[in-house]
């Protein structure tokens, strides 16, 4: 009976991988992803350890370019239908950074996880205060104005193989004001000061199905399932792996 190669050798023929190695964006994006009827395995599924050469794949001035990269590398070691995205905040006052450099915007290359959501966050909250006092010094106003921001996603999908070649992406955003007090013990990244205008709380202080509703990454991906090409190549695989599974009954 055909099927896909076994998890844990690297490769992932019929299926659909996510690839990212954050913890928070598989917590988030599994179940969200579900929701479209996707289910998929991630990059520690499949055994695949991190490479140095990952470090360069976000290299570019532009989401989008950052999430093709990403789709495009690991459909090329898995042969897999591929997700990736590549998410961040830009913030007004800041003149639109962290922007793509949110990852690791504090530079701390040593720390992961809440420890570096945390540097990210003290140094977000300084140039915060820096850019206000700024403000205050050339004599014009601070208020909310100078702390609005948004969250932007880029969702990519890349595939290959006997359904023929193909990519795409889509942005999505999500508008709020960054505070100066952490609310909120849920999300992850800039999350905790990051006050929803559609929810009225930060993305840390509500559920992980509420922030999906409104949040850029479900909107990214949303829009991502709405393009014709991808909604066909999803067609497929079902058609092919209900064929597989009928002839494995029969067999």
């Amino acid at each position: 009976m055909p099927s896909p190669r076994a998890l844990g050798d690297g490769r992932a023929e019929g299926r659909v991988v996510l690839a990212t190695r954050s913890a928070g964006k598989v917590k988030e994006l599994v179940p969200l992803l579900a929701s479209f009827g996707v289910h998929l395995v991630t990059l520690a599924d499949l055994g695949l350890r991190e490479s140095p050469e990952e470090d360069a794949l976000e290299a570019f001035d532009t989401f989008e370019e950052n999430a093709l990269a990403k789709a495009r590398h690991f459909a090329r070691l898995t042969g897999a239908i591929v997700l990736a995205d590549d998410s961040g905040l830009s913030v007004d006052a800041l003149g639109g950074r962290p922007g793509v450099h949110s990852k690791r915007w504090s530079g701390r290359d040593d720390l992961e996880g809440p420890a570096l959501d945390s540097a990210n966050n003290t140094f977000l909250q300084e140039a915060l205060r820096l850019a206000q006092h700024d403000t205050h010094a050339a004599g014009t106003s601070a208020g909310t104005e100078s702390s609005r921001a948004r969250y932007v996603c880029a969702a990519a999908c890349v595939w290959s193989g006997g359904a023929g070649e193909g990519e795409v992406v889509a942005r999505g955003e999500t508008t709020g004001v960054m505070l100066t007090t952490a609310r909120g013990t849920g999300g992850f990244g800039y999350d905790p000061y990051f006050l929803s205008d559609d929810l009225g709380a930060t993305f840390a202080e509500v559920s992980r199905e509420a922030k999906a509703t409104v949040s850029h990454r479900g909107r990214a991906f949303s829009a991502l399932f709405g393009v014709e090409s991808v909604r066909v190549r999803f067609a497929q695989l079902v058609s092919t792996r209900s064929h597989v599974e009928s002839a494995g009954e029969l067999a």
